[in-house]
């Protein structure tokens, strides 16, 4: 796909999209699981469309049930300021979110396969602000519609994680979609975030090694990591329920089998430790979120509309991690296990003491959106054809997907420096060509 060059024209100026009718003003207030997240989150869901349609019925069905659900959403209307505590708030305005109408000089399928995020090319169907230096001069949500001579169109969206996490971002794309089908909301969002405050005083009952820098002094090797500074290929790498299975087996565990998390969470962050060449004695950092609505005691409520992961890591010497799978999925497995109502509720507490924010030195941190309910797209079109990723928001991560129609699949998405992806493809040819 990196041989092939996207033209897009937009259609106009960007426009502002308010809600429909009068909403709240005034500050809206972010937990403190908000706050560590404020990057913006590109995701491009492509749509065939009507054979009749020129894609100009798509712009208008979007922007004008964007115009409703935002009743609902408000908060995505205004604009992200900061707060007299100096965190992150949203200056409830009301002025709308932002729509752009593009077209594209070629035909949908011509842009190739979208699990495979090259942003030189699934950039273009995102809209970004020009000349936007920080994070507090982009919008809450941008949505681009690209028209396609086939009469598809894809559908981008920008939007900062500090609003909600892929639980939450899911339940807002799905009301959308709702809403531009004339249905009432099957699940309105619970707006109130107080339910998450920090206590007074704040009670930091663990260490929260999920913001421990990890430095050249951890261990005997000074010099940089290897391939530090080199430019990063992009990849997406299919694990079928065979290979996971296969993985299982490869990392038998006491008491009940490992989940598919913990086998693939576990391969991927030892394969790429040793992909990358990390000195032995170097520790090597995995952080991954867990989604903390069942896990809260009591449970948040249905629709909670904010972040309710919560980050969790495990750490160890490259040599021993790169050596042992089994080792890689029992530490994944006890990062997981140590996720419950006083650790997040000490989580929260340690940002409001510290303000610290997760250090993503020698760290590897796996985003799972393997359970979303993408399809739950449908505007009216049906489920989205494909969909995924415009660009990995760090270097650091990876991402798992699923894969489509496949049951127990995951696609596995991240980059590596040359060298390092050409070793840790074949880490996974291993286990997936057994």
């Amino acid at each position: 796909m990196g041989v092939f060059e996207l033209r897009v024209k937009q259609q106009g100026e960007p426009a502002l999209v308010p809600p429909a009718e009068e909403t709240p003003r005034g500050d809206y207030y972010l937990s403190n699981l908000d706050q560590n997240i404020a990057v913006i989150v590109q995701t491009v869901y492509c749509f065939r469309g009507a054979d009749d349609d020129d894609g100009s019925s798509a712009c208008l069905v979007l922007r004008e049930s964007l115009a409703k659900v935002l009743v609902h959403y408000y908060p995505l209307a205004g604009r992200l300021t900061i707060s007299g505590e100096g965190k992150l708030a949203v200056d409830c305005t009301g002025e709308g979110a932002v729509f752009v109408e593009a077209e594209a000089d070629c035909a949908m399928a011509d842009i190739g396969d979208v699990t495979e995020p090259d942003p030189s090319v699934l950039g273009k169907l995102v809209y970004s602000v020009p000349g936007a230096k920080n994070i507090l001069e982009m919008p809450l949500l941008a949505a681009q519609v690209t028209k396609f001579k086939c009469g598809g169109f894809v559908l981008g969206l920008a939007i900062n994680h500090c609003m909600f996490d892929g639980v939450g971002a899911m339940e807002f794309v799905s009301s959308w979609g709702e809403t531009a089908r004339g249905l009432p909301l099957s699940l309105p969002p619970a707006l109130d975030r107080a339910v998450l405050r920090a206590r007074d005083p704040p009670q930091l009952e663990f260490p929260h090694h999920e913001f421990a820098q990890i430095t050249d002094d951890d261990s005997d090797e000074a010099a940089p990591p290897p391939h530090d500074g080199e430019p990063l290929l992009y990849r997406s790498f299919r694990f079928t329920a065979a290979s996971i299975a296969r993985l299982k087996a490869l990392a038998p565990l006491e008491g009940r089998p490992c989940t598919t998390f913990e086998a693939l969470a576990g391969f991927v962050w030892s394969a790429r430790t040793r992909a990358l060449g990390m000195g032995p004695s170097r520790r090597s950092k995995l952080l991954f979120a867990v989604d903390g609505r069942p896990r809260f005691a009591p449970p948040l409520p249905a629709g909670y509309f904010g972040n309710a992961i919560v980050l969790t890591s495990a750490a160890c010497a490259a040599g021993e991690l790169a050596a042992s799978l089994p080792r890689a999925v029992r530490l994944v497995r006890g990062a997981v296990g140590a996720v419950t109502d006083a650790y997040m509720r000490s989580a929260v507490d340690y940002f409001e003491a510290t303000r610290a924010r997760p250090s993503l030195a020698s760290t590897l941190l796996i985003t799972a959106w393997s359970r979303l309910p993408f399809r739950a797209a449908d505007f009216g079109w049906g489920p989205p054809a494909a969909y995924g990723p415009a660009a990995l928001p760090e270097k650091e991560v990876a991402l798992f997907l699923s894969c489509g129609e496949e049951r127990g699949g995951v696609r596995v998405l991240l980059g590596l420096p040359p060298v390092a992806m050409a070793e840790f493809q074949r880490l996974v040819e291993e286990v997936t060509t057994a």
